[in-house]
């Protein structure tokens, strides 16, 4: 495996105009697939208000990009978002689940992204609750036992290469375990994706059901620092400037609170 080490809007504009629409579809099963296992985990969740005007958005331009976005929240779940953006026909795919835990709970975050710009590109985290530095055992539950996992898919698959960010922020955001590869899109690569992701995702459901209440007087200082990691992840992403290339400023900024539940409607679950 080697490493690429470009910001997503320099891949964009080196490459030449590519069709990705099977890309697209691949990517939007998959994740329609992982949110239908969620939601029926996760108890009722109802769908923001906040993104209602979100359902379908597009370019002023002719032929521009479209996109969507939907949050949901509820009892056992603060934020979660469903969305993508795609101009296919130009080569450009961005398809997102993310989902925060409520506050109850300290149960890593699941986050996955999947892109083509127009390579296909694979991102998957568990986002951390606590310094894992410092916490051992709770790396040693969440993080340690799939580092073999982990290592073969990095090591051993022909034809993928790591994707590394060009930005500080973004990699200090990363957990030892996060999976962040791109290829040249095929059928291989897709069912690669679909299997790491669906493991991922009973794996992460298996932890949510198996996880003991976190103490409630520790659930306010978890939440805020849940709410401060979302919104700095979505204000300081680099890929920002697609946005604002394909949308403007003023959509732009609408999308990142999107996805950091700025606008929101609907409480908390420590408010509820």
């Amino acid at each position: 495996m080697s490493e690429n080490m470009k910001f997503v809007q320099d891949f964009l504009d080196d490459a030449p105009v590519t069709d990705v629409s099977a890309t697209f579809a691949e990517w939007l099963d998959i994740i329609e697939g992982l949110k239908a296992k969620a939601m029926a985990a996760l108890g009722d969740l109802q769908r923001d208000p906040s993104t209602d005007e979100l359902e379908a958005f597009a370019s002023e331009a002719d032929g521009g990009p479209t996109g969507q976005i939907r949050a949901y929240t509820g009892e056992n779940v603060d934020w979660m978002i469903h969305s993508h953006m795609q101009n296919k026909s130009l080569g450009f795919v961005n398809v997102h689940l993310t989902i925060w835990l409520g506050p109850h709970i300290d149960v890593p975050h699941f986050g996955m992204a999947l892109g083509a710009f127009p390579q296909a590109w694979m991102f998957m985290d568990s986002v951390p609750r606590k310094v894992i530095s410092t916490d051992v055992e709770y790396f040693n539950k969440y993080y340690a036992p799939f580092n073999d996992e982990w290592q073969q898919i990095h090591k051993n698959t022909p034809g993928i290469d790591e994707f590394v960010s060009r930005d500080a922020f973004v990699r200090a955001t990363y957990s030892p375990t996060a999976w962040s590869f791109m290829a040249e899109p095929s059928q291989e690569f897709y069912d690669l994706a679909r299997k790491t992701a669906n493991d991922h995702m009973d794996r992460w459901l298996q932890w949510v059901a198996e996880a003991t209440e976190v103490p409630a007087e520790k659930q306010a200082e978890l939440a805020e620092a849940d709410l401060s990691t979302r919104r700095n992840i979505a204000e300081l992403d680099p890929a920002n400037v697609v946005a604002v290339r394909y949308f403007g400023e003023e959509r732009t900024e609408q999308l990142v609170r999107a996805l950091w539940g700025g606008d929101r409607v609907l409480p908390r679950p420590l408010d509820r």
